[in-house]
């Protein structure tokens, strides 16, 4: 049992490990609706438009959380902005803001001769490097993540299946929308420095992806998501260990192989009960 007690053993690993579950109940959180409402593609802009805001912050000393924070407000409002302009796409406005600000973020980098700012990091990740105040950090990050879904369920609930009966029901869906895309941003400047922006969607999308064929509720793919993803945490960082490969490219990955296994094994399923539906009918014939 030493190879799968021994790497835990170390004080980083373990801080990894916290830190991965932090952030795979956070994502699991902003991932459900991220999934059901099909908005992959606006949180792979949005991952991708922390670059500004995280390279201005190295280059001038400061927090780069704060700097993701920052420039998360920027697209949230953005893509807010631009949702209700009439002659444009959704789609059109999100691609804008995505190659726009991450044009503005080599832009920065591109100022400083001496490359601060540690682009495989931002791009990637190093949840090995995890530290006590990141726990912290992350720790309050899922009490709000946690707040906000549940004062929000019942209007983001209405906006995933009906938008036209929100409105109807009073429910306010342009700022349940708003909301949500704030809740989006938190779990996407929660998980960066952790995964990074390339590997971040693996965790938001892919452990609820994989939870919805096997849920009932809502509440039940964000609570099978969130199983899910501390399952790719923990033995992403084992193998990584063991494999020594990139650790935060290993949970990543791990979390979209339980993907693939898990609708082959939904597929499986329904196969198996069409044909016991077959064979059924074919003896009551």
């Amino acid at each position: 049992m030493e190879w799968l007690t021994g790497p835990f053993e170390v004080t980083f690993v373990q801080r990894a490990l916290w830190g991965g579950m932090l952030v795979s109940v956070i994502c699991a959180l902003a991932g459900t609706w991220v999934v059901l409402r099909g908005m992959a593609f606006l949180g792979d802009a949005m991952s991708h438009g922390l670059l500004p805001g995280v390279a201005l912050a190295a280059l001038l000393g400061g927090n780069l959380l704060v700097g993701a924070l920052l420039s998360a407000v920027v697209m949230t409002a953005g893509v807010t902005v631009l949702g209700r302009t009439p002659r444009l796409s959704q789609d059109t406005g999100i691609g804008l803001l995505f190659v726009g600000m991450l044009s503005l973020g080599v832009i920065i980098v591109s100022r400083s001769q001496s490359f601060a700012v540690d682009l495989t990091g931002f791009l990637f990740g190093d949840v090995l490097a995890v530290r006590e105040q990141d726990l912290v950090l992350l720790g309050v990050a899922l009490l709000l993540a946690l707040v906000v879904s549940v004062l929000g369920h019942r209007a983001f609930l209405a906006l995933a299946f009906d938008p036209r009966k929100a409105r109807t029901l009073g429910l306010r869906p342009r700022l349940a929308h708003a909301v949500l895309l704030g809740l989006l941003a938190l779990a996407i400047v929660a998980s960066f420095h952790i995964v990074g922006t390339l590997l971040v969607l693996g965790l938001l999308i892919a452990p609820p992806a994989a939870a919805l064929p096997w849920a009932r509720s809502v509440r039940g793919v964000m609570a099978l998501a969130a199983l899910l993803g501390i399952t790719a945490t923990f033995c992403g960082l084992l193998l990584s260990w063991h494999l020594s490969t990139a650790a935060g490219a290993t949970v990543s990955a791990l979390a979209v192989s339980l993907f693939f296994l898990s609708h082959l094994a939904s597929g499986l399923r329904h196969h198996r009960r069409a044909r016991l539906v077959g064979v059924h009918a074919a003896a009551t014939d």
